[in-house]
């Protein structure tokens, strides 16, 4: 007897559907698993023959043959544990409902609990385009699965419950949620924390009004890690679109913490300097999202940048260009979102003190010229604003006075998006860092005077064409925080201002 269930699968950002076809017929006892399976699912045999024994079922003593459809689609992950069981239920007779209309995943524990799996939220919305009409899923994914309408899940807790709601004799209720259901409040440190750095503070709320690339580079102790995580705080509120986005891409990643429906929060990500190039880009024999995707729609923070291994800094070149990593296998080519903003910070040397006002730097010339070396000038030319980050003075580490907080600089920030959000309301774009080369000119348009100063800091520190458009953006930016349609030269001179440091310390390297 045949029998089909229905699933998903996932590659890349897409699910789709899976069908789950298990055949019990006369012959040598046997379970074979087809369909291009991985090792995860193959293991599926035995993880199901021992919640049907555990749970009180027979197991069919006869030749069964499993077929996952389409079978040119690699199948992998154990999500396919519990249709399996179903279909071999219905196959053997054990068990009458009609299931057609159904979606079932989840893992199974030898003694029948149902276990979470990852990647459940975009499955949900795929099985909602499909037209199914119950979605059947771990207790521990409900929350994330509900924020999906037109489609009711079930929270299944293990597979007795499951059957007894199967046959009518005990009901689960429907997991209630939406899109506009609310997780638990993620804590995120403030900017009235940090004492002194004004003119820090000021370059990263000008970063956070654009979505621009920064560069920190400071003496250790300086605060230049302490800044940057406290970015977040003053980062506009993310879009229902950038919501469902950024949850998707930490579903498949198995990310999403029990009971979160959604990601609100923008993420904050800061990969340790040992992190290969492909834990960053994304990889794997099936293609997993890296930090870059993970941070999507937020921060990639690298701290101690020269520590980065070389080709995993030259990885995200392109990334944080097109806003888009692309990963090529034998198998096929995943695409994964990676709209960040890039922060990171170094010191300027081995010691950490070249240039410092008080200390002395231990390291000799060509040990400072090796260190910044490490940071190519293609990527120092994708980072829109360098800020020196000095020393804080013990007048202003030991002030009563209460630093301006991240409730305050955000308004502005907002205020900032707003206009942005109405510039672009009919293009595909999200903020001023993404502005693209055909509508440059339009969109930022210079005064005459800002024409003529930026003409001559063109001229006398030999920008590239890329920086030439990253200061114009800037240059925006710093004009929507002071209210102001045209580009002035006071908004062209802070602009600049932030590309002066490569010039300080990489120099001798250009």
């Amino acid at each position: 007897m045949v029998s089909r269930m229905y699933s998903m699968g996932l590659y890349g950002m897409d699910a789709f559907p899976v069908e789950v076809e298990a055949d019990i017929s006369v012959g040598l006892p046997s379970f074979d698993v087809v369909g291009l399976p991985d090792a995860a699912v193959k293991e599926s045999r035995d993880r199901v023959r021992s919640a049907l024994k555990n749970c009180g079922f027979d197991f069919p003593v006869h030749k069964i043959t499993v077929n996952l459809a389409p079978a040119d689609k690699r199948k992998e992950g154990p999500i396919y544990d519990l249709p399996l069981l179903v279909a071999l239920l219905k196959a053997s007779g054990q068990l009458s409902a009609e299931t057609d209309d159904s979606i079932f995943i989840g893992e199974l524990s030898l003694t029948g609990e149902v276990r979470p799996v990852r990647g459940v939220l975009p499955m949900a919305i795929r099985a909602q385009q499909e037209g199914f009409c119950r979605l059947y899923l771990p207790a521990a994914n409900a929350a994330e699965g509900a924020v999906v309408q037109g489609i009711s899940v079930y929270p299944v807790t293990g597979v007795e419950a499951l059957l007894a709601h199967l046959t009518g004799r005990a009901e689960i209720a429907p997991a209630q949620g939406g899109a506009q259901t609310e997780g638990p409040a993620v804590p995120v440190p403030d900017f009235s924390e940090v004492r002194g750095q004004c003119e820090a503070k000021r370059a990263l709320e000008i970063a956070a009004a654009g979505g621009h690339n920064v560069l920190l580079i400071g003496p250790p102790g300086s605060g230049k890690s302490m800044l940057a995580k406290r970015l977040p705080s003053i980062l506009p509120d993310m879009t229902f679109e950038e919501t469902i986005q950024t949850t998707k891409i930490h579903s498949i990643a198995g990310a999403i913490p029990s009971g979160v429906p959604l990601i609100r929060t923008r993420p904050f990500r800061a990969p340790h300097h040992t992190v290969s190039a492909a834990g960053l880009s994304g990889g794997g024999s099936v293609p997993r999202p890296g930090e870059i995707s993970l941070a999507h729609n937020g921060v990639l923070f690298l701290d101690e940048l020269p520590e980065f291994s070389r080709a995993a800094m030259e990885v995200l070149r392109q990334p944080v260009e097109d806003g888009r990593v692309t990963i090529s296998r034998v198998s096929g080519t995943v695409s994964y979102p990676c709209s960040v903003m890039l922060v990171a910070a170094m010191n300027p040397c081995p010691c950490g003190y070249f240039g410092h006002p008080t200390k002395p730097c231990t390291c000799s010339a060509n040990a400072v010229s090796r260190y910044l070396a490490r940071v190519s000038g293609p990527l120092l030319d994708r980072l829109d604003l360098h800020i020196e980050v000095p020393p804080v003075e013990f007048d202003e580490l030991d002030s009563a006075e209460k630093a301006e907080s991240s409730a305050a600089i955000k308004q502005r920030v907002n205020a900032a998006r707003q206009l942005q959000n109405e510039r672009f309301r009919n293009l595909p774009i999200t903020c001023n860092a993404r502005i693209t080369p055909d509508v440059l000119h339009e969109i930022c348009r210079l005064s005459d005077g800002g024409k003529a100063l930026f003409r001559r800091a063109f001229e006398k520190l030999g920008l590239s064409a890329r920086a030439y458009d990253r200061v114009l953006k800037v240059s925006r930016t710093i004009a929507d925080l002071d209210g102001s349609g045209e580009i002035l030269p006071r908004h062209v001179a802070e602009a600049v201002q932030y590309r002066s440091l490569d010039r300080k310390y990489w120099l001798k390297e250009r």
